[in-house]
């Protein structure tokens, strides 16, 4: 079976060359037993693989059982997977078979792993080495012959470093890795996407299917998608449901794009590679990266001044200074946190003027402001948010764009008195 033919069975739209790549390891290993690993951030579509790698086994005829490591809590886990016997622990009022015993002869698909208590990653290391588990509450061993595929959306070298994950584990069921691409790593598949869904929800809701023109497609492009598939298959279905017109323009898109918190995949600086998780995100080099680009766009701004006091014209301004000038002429953007520039003001040097001694007063602002320590900005936000929210953490947390435990922890760094 080539690729297309696979895409077609599966659904899988897309023809970037890393999506490609996935899609070739995954067809070349189905027809073996050997365990693999997959990894992709949440959203991605790493249960579709797991299908793709069953259906394309010796397995397909067997059963197919896709569980959610996250999903069940510690004190289950090992019942779920491996089966309990009568009376082995408070409420089991009756033998239970586990996955693993009712999966016998076919694939098991274990997402998120590294959720995974450690003493059930011991159990799963047996399972996977010598076919073998024990039921809790007996001391029976019974056999299965299960393949396993694994999935995860964080970093599990960095969990073993940690003591978290076996190593032992990692190894044996990483024979073969699959990565899947986050959907910004393959933006020209974005429209085909969409418009995949936006046929699929006309269809669902009787209406004619939602399109986007030139302008809303890059500014889909350009968004990070941190949900990945899923985030824009709910994108898409919004639109299907709330677009007052079935063709989509500019920057009305952005009323279905939720803003972007700093605690997010916004962006990686050169030279840093994200591998998913919270954890492992540099958040100051993002904040770093926000306050140097908007430093560079007020200092274009203050060229842009004051060429204009000389001139009266932005003749002969770097191209990328005038893109400044023009989009907040044109789309009359705040400068700062209140001055505004009107087309009005290159034709009256005395407004000019006073414009420039503004800027001017913005950059003694700045220059004090640049001697803040990346942690003592960071500091502040935080002191900032948990004042305005009287100390409740959630809702602080939520404003900063990060989770409750990080927020605990930059508290306990800076010592910040709630």
């Amino acid at each position: 079976m080539d690729l297309q033919q696979v895409k077609q069975r599966f659904g899988i739209i897309g023809n970037s060359p890393a999506l490609n790549h996935a899609l070739n390891i995954a067809v070349q290993v189905a027809p073996t037993d050997v365990s693999v690993l997959i990894s992709g951030e949440s959203g991605v579509g790493k249960e579709v693989f797991s299908k793709i790698l069953h259906q394309l086994s010796n397995r397909k005829h067997g059963k197919f059982i896709a569980v959610n490591c996250g999903a069940i809590p510690e004190g289950t886990i090992d019942s779920e997977l491996f089966g309990h016997e009568k009376g082995s622990f408070t409420g089991a009022f009756e033998a239970r078979q586990g996955y693993f015993e009712t999966v016998n002869g076919g694939t098991i698909f274990l997402d998120e792993v590294a959720e995974m208590p450690l003493g059930t990653q011991a159990r799963l290391l047996r399972v996977l080495e010598t076919g073998e588990f024990i039921k809790v509450g007996s001391s029976k061993v019974l056999k299965t012959n299960v393949r396993v595929i694994a999935a995860s959306n964080v970093d599990l070298p960095g969990l073993i470093q940690k003591g978290k994950f076996r190593e032992d584990l990692y190894y044996r069921m990483n024979t073969v890795a699959i990565h899947i691409p986050a959907l910004r790593e393959r933006a020209d598949d974005i429209p085909l996407l969409f418009r995949k869904f936006a046929i699929d929800f006309a269809e669902k809701y009787a209406s004619q299917p939602v399109q986007l023109d030139v302008e809303a497609t890059q500014f889909l492009q350009k968004y990070p998608w941190p949900g990945n598939i899923r985030q824009l298959k709910n994108v898409a279905e919004q639109m299907s449901v709330l677009a007052h017109f079935r063709l989509v323009e500019g920057q009305e898109v952005l009323r279905y794009l939720p803003p972007m918190p700093l605690s997010q995949n916004l962006m990686v600086l050169p030279g840093h590679q994200a591998h998913g998780g919270e954890e492992h995100l540099n958040e100051r080099d993002i904040l770093y990266k926000v306050l140097f680009d908007m430093k560079k766009d007020l200092n274009d701004l203050k060229k842009v001044v004051a060429h204009l006091v000389e001139h009266n014209n932005i003749d002969g301004l770097p191209v990328e200074q005038q893109e400044v000038y023009l989009r907040h002429v044109e789309e009359e953007e705040p400068v700062g946190e209140s001055i505004r520039i009107s087309p009005a003001v290159v034709q009256n040097t005395t407004v000019v003027s006073d414009f420039r001694s503004r800027f001017d007063h913005q950059a003694d602002v700045e220059d004090i402001e640049e001697n803040l320590s990346l942690e003592e900005v960071e500091r502040r936000m935080i002191t900032r948010a948990l004042k305005k929210h009287q100390g409740r953490r959630k809702n602080a947390a939520i404003e900063l764009g990060i989770s409750e435990r990080t927020l605990y922890r930059k508290i306990k760094e800076y010592d910040i008195e709630i």
